[in-house]
């Protein structure tokens, strides 16, 4: 079952930012991840949600995406995205289509 990790991001230096873009693309894909979404035109349509920067990636499992997120490849980056960035994220299971 596919799993979504899902982040609102808001960045104090948009420069050294696509820094961090280009290392966490490469070790997305490393882990089988795909983005869906990487920022983008948004529209609130209801409630009181303010954000920023919207990505979307997809996993083949949750346990692919939280091996992501803890692995060793990733660690840098998200080093350099935490100093640069005010984040909301998370995983969240997807589900098998007719469950």
């Amino acid at each position: 079952m596919p799993a979504y990790v899902i982040v609102n991001v808001k960045t104090s230096d948009p420069e050294k930012y696509e820094d961090y873009k280009k290392m966490a693309q490469e070790t997305v894909a490393k882990f089988g991840g795909r983005y869906l979404v990487r920022g983008g035109e948004m529209n609130v349509l209801e409630g009181s949600w303010n954000p920023t920067r919207i990505v979307v990636l997809e996993f083949d499992s949750y346990e692919r995406a939280n091996a992501w997120w803890h692995s060793q490849e990733y660690a840098p980056a998200k080093e350099l995205r935490q100093r640069l960035s005010t984040t909301d994220l998370l995983i969240v299971d997807g589900f098998e289509q007719g469950s």
